[in-house]
């Protein structure tokens, strides 16, 4: 499961409203009948018109400067695993994002809790995702690419007549080179834009930042984890538990649907390699045989090749080396799981 959280952009290339964002979210359901299509939900309703959402978020920013963001957009990106565990599910990630919401309220630091009803968002679900620049298959293919763009450049000259050279042996190059890049999609070299393979569901949720009266301001984007601080003389409490969050969502998963969550795809897990890299890999050579098993086949699954081998030192190192690559690849989910508003 990874979630992200991203404040709403407000430099000069972007809106003020939440209306591109909604429009962003509208993509998929383009020239789909309206029984198919995908709509906004909140805590209670499941069908919200995106023109509701853009007026019930953008009404809700009393006392908020131009400089300061008037919404926040959560992205819930569950695993295939995950998905597969639910079936792909809509129904049961619409549950989902419900318990998680309120995991999401109980995470502010505030002197009165705050529940889910003091938080007003909106959530839409999507199911497909489009290779990016950054992501590993689109910069491993580059180089191909990159050959493929000045081999095609040549061929236009030749017809131009402006190189001499021969048309044949260099669309047989490009072909060759379209089969070597080392990523594809139904025979098909991987490429910006082309749409990625297998369940690829997560959800997008705008959350206003201001409370469901329009009189208190829920960032979490707080910079505060957990504190104090004195107000007119007076001490309040004050910010926003990410971890706290994190974790607890995760375990909602898991508790709603009696997921068994294998050690390295855990919050827990990402923290402990990031803080004692040590303790993570003494933790994961400790796993019952069954769950290590199930641990390095997810690990092989992001794209790194790793041979059964029976000596434990040997394969510490080559989970050392694994990971790290496991790492990059997870940075670069992270990046794709956010968004820019």
């Amino acid at each position: 499961m990874y979630i992200s959280i991203t404040k709403q952009h407000l430099d000069t290339t972007f809106s003020q409203s939440s209306g591109d964002f909604v429009v962003y979210l509208e993509k998929e359901n383009k020239d789909k009948a309206p029984e198919l299509q995908e709509h906004f939900f909140d805590q209670y309703n499941d069908h919200v018109s995106p023109k509701h959402v853009v007026k019930d978020i953008d009404g809700n920013t009393a006392k908020l400067n131009k400089s300061a963001p008037k919404f926040y957009s959560l992205t819930i990106s569950p695993s295939q695993r995950e998905l597969k565990h639910i079936s792909n599910d809509p129904e049961k990630l619409r549950q989902y994002v419900r318990e998680a919401m309120k995991d999401y309220a109980s995470s502010f630091n505030r002197d009165t809790p705050v529940s889910v009803d003091s938080i007003k968002y909106y959530a839409k679900i999507e199911y497909e995702r489009t290779y990016k620049g950054f992501d590993r298959e689109i910069k491993e293919n580059q180089p191909f690419r990159a050959q493929i763009a000045k081999l095609e450049h040549d061929l236009v000259k030749i017809r131009t007549g402006e190189l001499q050279g021969n048309s044949q042996g260099i669309q047989k190059t490009i072909e060759q080179l379209r089969v070597e890049a080392p990523h594809h999609v139904d025979g098909k070299m991987v490429t910006q834009g082309m749409k990625k393979q297998g369940l690829q569901t997560h959800v997008h949720i705008i959350v206003s930042r201001k409370d469901m009266t329009n009189t208190f301001s829920l960032s979490p984007g707080s910079s505060h984890k957990a504190s104090e601080a004195t107000l007119n003389g007076k001490p309040v409490k004050r910010g926003f538990d990410r971890d706290g969050f994190f974790e607890k969502a995760e375990k909602t998963f898991d508790k709603l649907f009696k997921y068994e969550r294998n050690f390295v795809e855990s919050y827990t897990a990402h923290k402990m390699y990031k803080k004692d890299t040590y303790k993570f890999f003494a933790h994961l050579m400790a796993l019952p045989t069954n769950e290590k098993s199930v641990a390095f086949k997810m690990m092989g699954k992001s794209g790194i090749h790793i041979p059964n081998l029976n000596i434990p030192t040997n394969q510490v190192q080559l989970a050392l080396k694994a990971f790290k690559q496991l790492k990059r690849t997870i940075d670069v989910a992270k990046d794709a799981g956010s968004i820019g508003i």
